[in-house]
């Protein structure tokens, strides 16, 4: 990649990474669903502006709002609500950490579910070692059951499935030819309108205090920056660097999010927690590959493949 790619990347990171700091702050004032509810909603208003900035428009294919809807419900909603209530839980920081599994669950996603994508050594080692970060970050507890962090850290471990499945299941959108801001703008608009009636008939949003301007701060940030912004800094990527280098991200996600939570939110983490997210870096590595081509003196290629650059993206 380029330096300029690098450095789109690392701003997509960071970007990505508030997103935890934006729901650690929010959740002080406000609901979870109502949280997400304003950040699908103010997102899909931004996306929708950009898309027309730009000249594009909407699908008028029904089928096409099928499968925007499911996405809009297993890439969008049901994660970002897992997300937000599992930070009601744990620290942003660990709550970043477990999200950064969702390749792993990828991986294991694609081979059931595709012909194209199945599990190679490096995959399987990669799953292997990623895994047993997940389950020395869980701790003991999870065996247990009934302790409350345990479950805020399986809800963030729920979102990162769901991303994944929602990963094989937009290669469906392929045979609609969607632009890829077209295709964010479409499944972020479905899950707005999931999440209205859930939020307003479960929460009762209007019932709560008026949130102060540090909670009006973090939505909007959640929403413009986190969501809107980094779609368009992700899709931008895929065009010209591939989906393979973007995988990259994930590396940087955790740790802007430790980094914020740290010095904003004074958050600290256990040393198996840093252990933990090294265990997923060495398997994030092993399914990049790359390291592994050094080594041995293989060629390394730039940008991915020319099917990665036309996947669809999973947040």
């Amino acid at each position: 990649m380029s330096a300029k790619e690098w450095s789109l990347l690392c701003g997509l990171s960071l970007l990505w990474g508030a997103s935890f700091f934006f729901t650690g702050v929010a959740v002080q004032e406000l609901p979870p669903l109502t949280i997400v509810l304003l950040r699908v909603g103010l997102g899909a208003l931004t996306l929708y502006a950009v898309l027309r900035a730009s000249g594009g428009t909407l699908p008028g294919d029904a089928r096409a709002w099928r499968d925007l809807a499911v996405l809009g419900v297993i890439n969008s909603a049901l994660p970002f609500t897992l997300i937000v209530w599992g930070q009601t839980q744990i620290p942003s920081g660990l709550a970043s950490i477990l999200n950064a599994t969702t390749p792993l669950f990828g991986v294991l996603a694609a081979h059931l579910c595709t012909q194209d994508e199945r599990i190679t050594s490096n995959r399987l080692a990669g799953v292997v070692i990623g895994f047993a970060g997940v389950a020395l970050m869980v701790g003991a507890g999870a065996l247990r059951g009934g302790d409350a962090p345990v479950a805020g850290q399986l809800a963030i471990l729920g979102a990162a499935c769901s991303y994944a499945i929602a990963g094989v299941y937009a290669r469906r959108l392929r045979r609609y030819g969607l632009a890829p801001m077209v295709a964010a703008t479409g499944q972020i608009a479905c899950a707005t309108l999931i999440l209205l009636p859930l939020a307003l008939l479960v929460e009762r949003p209007w019932q709560y205090a008026m949130p102060g301007a540090a909670t009006w701060f973090a939505v909007a940030g959640s929403a413009v920056l986190s969501t809107a912004l980094a779609y368009v800094i992700y899709f931008r990527l895929i065009a010209t660097a591939g989906a393979t280098n973007i995988l990259l991200v994930t590396f940087l996600v955790p740790v802007s999010a430790i980094l914020l939570g740290w010095l904003v939110l004074g958050e600290r983490l256990e040393p198996r927690h840093f252990l933990g997210m090294a265990l997923i870096a060495g398997g994030l590595a092993a399914l990049d590959g790359r390291l592994l081509r050094r080594r041995r003196g293989a060629p390394l290629s730039v940008g991915g493949s020319g099917t990665d650059r036309g996947r669809p993206g999973s947040r």
